[in-house]
C-alpha cells in the first residue's frame, strides 16, 4: 500500500504539501494525522497521505490475494451504491466465495478491514460482495420487513423473525424505523440474535 509521509510547520502546510505532491484534491486523498515533532525552537506536524485510487487498488489486490489463497480466481468490479463503495467479486466459483448464509463474504470483508486497520489505522467504509449477493439479499430482507410489519399491524401480535447477523438485522430495523404501526427490537444472544416486530402502542 503506497502511502507517503509529509511534514510541515502546521497541519495545513503539511496537507498542502501532500496535495501538491500527489497532484490531487482534498476529496481524492485520505490524510492521517501522525504526530507533532517538537524541536528546541520549533515544531513540525507529520501526516500520512494516500490517494483513494491507491487505497482502492490495495483493497482489490488484497481481495485477489485472498481468493487465490482459496485456490480460486475472480475479477473485481467496483461501484457505488448509497454513497458506499462496493467491491463486487465475479467468479466461476460464486457459491464457494459466498459461503453458507454469506459467511465467506463476511470473512473476506473482515480480513480486508483488518488489513486496512493494520496498515492504515483509518476507518474506510466499503462493502465486499460476490455477484451482488448482498444487494439481492438486502432486497429480500426489505420485502420481508414490509410484509411482516403489515401482518403485525393487522393482527396486533408481535412476530419474531429467524436469527440474523448484525448486518441483516440493521436492514430490518432501518426499513421499519419510521413505521407508524410497528416498532422493532433485537433479542437473544449471538449467533441466535433475532429481530422482533411489535405493534406500536396506541397513545
Amino acid at each position: 500500500m503506497k502511502k507517503e509521509i509529509f511534514e510541515g510547520k502546521t497541519l495545513e502546510e503539511a496537507k498542502k504539501l501532500a496535495l501538491e505532491t500527489l497532484n490531487a484534491s482534498e476529496a481524492e486523498v485520505i490524510i492521517i494525522e501522525k504526530e507533532v515533532k517538537k524541536g528546541l525552537f520549533s515544531k513540525k506536524v507529520e501526516i500520512e497521505a494516500i490517494t483513494i485510487t491507491e487505497l482502492n487498488k490495495a483493497i482489490k489486490d488484497y481481495l485477489i490475494f485472498l481468493i487465490k489463497g482459496m485456490g480460486l480466481t475472480g475479477n473485481i468490479e467496483t461501484k457505488t451504491r448509497d454513497d458506499i463503495l462496493i467491491f463486487n467479486v465475479i467468479s466461476s466459483s460464486n457459491s464457494v466465495l459466498i459461503g453458507r448464509n454469506g459467511r465467506t463474504i463476511d470473512a473476506l470483508q473482515t480480513l480486508t478491514s483488518q488489513m486496512l486497520a493494520t496498515n492504515l489505522n483509518y476507518f474506510y467504509r466499503f462493502v465486499v460482495d460476490v455477484n451482488d449477493y448482498k444487494q439481492k439479499k438486502k432486497a429480500r430482507l426489505e420485502r420481508l420487513a414490509k410484509f411482516s410489519a403489515r401482518d403485525v399491524a393487522r393482527s396486533g401480535i408481535a412476530l419474531q423473525l429467524d436469527p440474523m447477523n448484525a448486518y441483516e438485522r440493521r436492514i430490518i430495523h432501518s426499513v421499519l424505523t419510521n413505521s407508524r404501526d410497528v416498532i422493532t427490537e433485537s433479542v437473544g444472544e449471538e449467533p441466535n440474535r433475532a429481530v422482533v416486530i411489535k405493534p406500536k402502542e396506541v397513545k
